[in-house]
């Protein structure tokens, strides 16, 4: 598999102090990012425990304010877990794929070292027509009304009852592991019940541990209900946030193996960063670019790009938003 070419080598906008000091890593700052992700939702729990002792008025919006903010530390998990499988959230590769794997991928029911061999084919294909991540950008453009039907699912629910049966099926075996839109039905050939009871026992165990060890926690400190407010969270807030996430990285970008034309860097603010932008994730195209760069040091290598003009001031997420439902009703009829 080729790999494809950069608009520029990297060399060429890079010297290579500057790459040696770019894509330098850290435990500390690796654990730092687990530690804080998972102090932010326990701070939920506590407080939504002490809002339950309060009366509807107060409870109801620190209820919805909760949801968002787990909604979005569960996009930071899912982010973790992206970076430990480039081997860039720590220096210790034990660190990238044990811990990140149990503390940030197995509580969103995924699994790092399926999701590392799915994303590499991602990076060497992006904008491909064999990149697999390419159906979750197809359908844009789209209409307003098209959008907002999709953003309605995913915060009633519909797209996390439809996350829930996928990964069952996946675990089964009865269709192809992926984090996109694709299903790719797997031979029946050989399997019995019997052997896909095991083939789940084997790959949903994990996360049944992880969940099973909150739950408990929850339970022993008297609030086991909270549990509930995960995953709501996890089917509502959660999937609004990874859709925009995605569409904010590759929609309506040029196809082609360029990555500085096939992906996108976006403007992120304080509310961004606490929803749909985690751990500078908004900087995608430097991402692409040089994917061994961990994410606290994506920042400065965009300012760097930026001072060499070779990329352009990023759009917000209400301009990508604007963009990938430009289409209107006529053509798209």
């Amino acid at each position: 598999m080729s790999t494809p070419a950069t608009r520029r080598n990297v060399t060429d906008i890079f010297s290579r102090d500057e790459i040696r000091m770019l894509t330098q890593r850290s435990d500390l700052r690796g654990l730092t990012a687990v530690g804080f992700t998972w102090l932010v939702i326990g701070g939920c729990f506590v407080a939504l425990a002490w809002a339950s002792q309060q009366s509807m008025m107060i409870f109801l919006p620190v209820l919805l304010l909760a949801l968002c903010v787990i909604g979005g530390r569960q996009l930071s998990l899912a982010i973790l877990m992206h970076d430990a499988s480039h081997g860039t959230l720590f220096k210790s590769k034990g660190l990238n794929n044990v811990l990140a794997d149990w503390l940030c991928a197995r509580p969103i029911w995924n699994d790092l070292h399926k999701y590392r061999a799915h994303h590499v084919i991602h990076h060497t294909r992006t904008g491909q027509p064999d990149d697999p991540d390419l159906s979750l950008v197809a359908p844009f453009p789209t209409t307003r009304a098209s959008l907002a039907r999709k953003l309605l699912r995913d915060i009633t629910g519909i797209t996390g009852i439809k996350f829930f049966i996928g990964r069952f099926l996946m675990d089964t075996g009865y269709i192809k592991w992926t984090v996109a839109n694709d299903v790719v039905r797997l031979p029946d050939e050989g399997m019995t019940l019997p052997r896909r009871f095991m083939l789940l026992l084997r790959n949903a165990t994990p996360t049944l541990i992880v969940n099973g060890l909150l739950l408990t926690a929850l339970w022993a400190a008297g609030h086991a209900w909270l549990f509930l407010v995960w995953v709501v969270a996890y089917m509502t807030t959660f999937s609004v946030f990874v859709r925009i996430r995605s569409m904010a990285e590759h929609a309506c970008t040029q196809p082609g193996a360029d990555m500085f034309l096939n992906t996108r860097t976006t403007r992120a603010g304080l509310l961004a960063r606490a929803t749909v932008a985690p751990l500078n994730v908004n900087y995608h195209i430097e991402h692409h670019v040089m994917a061994s760069v961990p994410y606290f040091r994506l920042p400065l290598m965009h300012r760097l790009l930026r001072e060499r003009g070779a990329v352009p001031t990023p759009p917000g997420y209400l301009e990508v938003l604007r963009i990938v439902s430009s289409k209107t009703p006529a053509s798209a009829g």
